[in-house]
Parts: structure tokens; sequence; C-alpha cells
């Protein structure tokens, strides 16, 4: 892995860790709603960051993706 990805890695699940830490805090309904809106963004985010550094490094992509499929 580089360390652009590694730093990447690493702020995501800072940020994920933090959002966690404030979700057991009270909230109103407004601002528990934008922190869950906000960690699901970046769990999404380190998901993606994962499979870029998978394809990335055996040279492959996710079966399925851009080709046609050949089952009726």
């Amino acid at each position: 892995m580089t360390d652009e990805i590694l730093a990447r890695t690493r702020t995501y699940r800072n940020n994920i860790a933090r959002y966690n830490r404030i979700l057991r805090t009270e909230l109103t309904d407004l601002e528990r709603s934008y922190i869950q809106r906000r960690l699901s963004e970046e769990t999404a985010a380190l998901g993606a960051l994962a499979s870029q550094s998978i394809q990335a490094k055996f040279g492959c992509r996710p079966s399925g993706l851009g080709s046609p499929s050949t089952v009726p």
C-alpha cells in the first residue's frame, strides 16, 4: 500500500471511531441523523478504498463489472 492509501485508511477509521463515540452521547434526532449519515458515508468510503487497494494490488476487477452477462 502506498503512504497515501494508508493515510486515507487511517483517516476513515478515525472518523468512524469518532462518529461511533458521538452516537453514544445524548443527541437530538437531527444531530443523530446527521452523524449516522456521516458514519455511513465514511464506512462506504473505507470499503471503496479497500476495494480499490485490492484491485490495484492484484490487478483484477470484481466480476460482472463492465462486462455483459452470459447467463440468461
